[in-house]
């Protein structure tokens, strides 16, 4: 009786979990929307439909530009967390692991923001105020407003 009532149990965890699943990913097909976070890509969503498609592909271009470093950051990030699963832990392995992973998240970041720059130079003062509402929402700021002239 006891196997019984372990299995029914572990059914009902299992279909509450699944409709859980299910519910939510209604809502999310429903809402449209993706997920409310912070990137620079989306930063362009806001653009007309041909400056979003090339602001879209200036950046793609710059990750494709960068998979070595960006397999170098993931192989670093692999390292340190086998790292972490050691007995015993070496501090200095850790830490130069994790220092190759930071540096090439800040190569292929100053990469794109490079590129968002000389997209931004090219662009019309329009699409850069959308660019700008698009990265002062994503951050989670709202728009500064005009600085005032000092006296």
């Amino acid at each position: 009786m006891s196997t019984g009532r372990n299995l029914l149990i572990a059914s009902v965890v299992v279909n509450v979990f699944l409709a859980g699943a299910l519910a939510g990913g209604a809502v999310w097909i429903r809402s449209g929307k993706p997920a409310q976070g912070y990137s620079l890509e989306a930063a362009g969503g806001r653009l007309p439909d041909q400056q979003r498609t090339l602001f879209r592909k200036a950046l793609r271009e710059v990750r494709q530009e960068s998979r070595e470093i960006i397999r170098d950051g993931q192989q670093a990030r692999r390292e340190a967390a086998d790292l972490l699963r050691q007995p015993v832990l070496d501090t200095a392995a850790l830490s130069a692991a994790l220092e190759r992973a930071r540096n090439a998240d800040v190569t292929v970041r100053t990469r794109l923001e490079q590129r968002i720059v000389e997209f931004a130079a090219a662009a019309s003062t329009e699409d850069r105020n959308m660019l700008a509402e698009g990265l002062a929402r994503r951050g989670g700021t709202q728009p500064s407003a005009t600085p005032k002239k000092s006296p």
